[in-house]
């Protein structure tokens, strides 16, 4: 006969209360509105670099980017790499004429959201 101890208790009662959805990864660009889209399929190298930003801290950037470059996606931002026509590029190219000295990639660091507001405004 198999006895449960307090903590197969806790864990088996953590698996039941706790929804399913906050169990499973999800993809921090997927807010369920599409108010980020704009950044992923841009054409301006500055939102371009905030998609690459939220893209960098995600769990599933990998599995993101992959299936992408399998899928050969015509375009955007995709687990942290700009896709273009199926292949990773480095920089978008801009319309016109290229500069004569290039320019440096635009680079922006994500900021973190405060512990407080994690905590207060979780999404169910």
């Amino acid at each position: 006969m198999y006895t449960l101890n307090d903590n197969d208790i806790q864990t088996t009662f953590d698996e039941l209360v706790e929804p399913m959805a906050a169990r499973v990864a999800s993809p921090r660009c997927a807010d369920g509105n599409g108010t980020l889209t704009h950044l992923f399929f841009s054409d301006t190298p500055l939102d371009i670099a905030r998609a690459k930003a939220i893209c960098g801290k995600c769990a599933l950037a990998a599995t993101c980017r992959d299936g992408a470059i399998e899928r050969a996606e015509p375009w955007g931002v995709w687990g942290g790499e700009l896709i273009e026509n199926g292949r990773i590029v480095v920089n978008k190219r801009p319309r016109g004429r290229p500069p004569k000295h290039p320019r440096p990639a635009v680079v922006i660091d994500e900021v973190p959201l405060p512990p407080h507001y994690l905590r207060d405004h979780r999404v169910a």
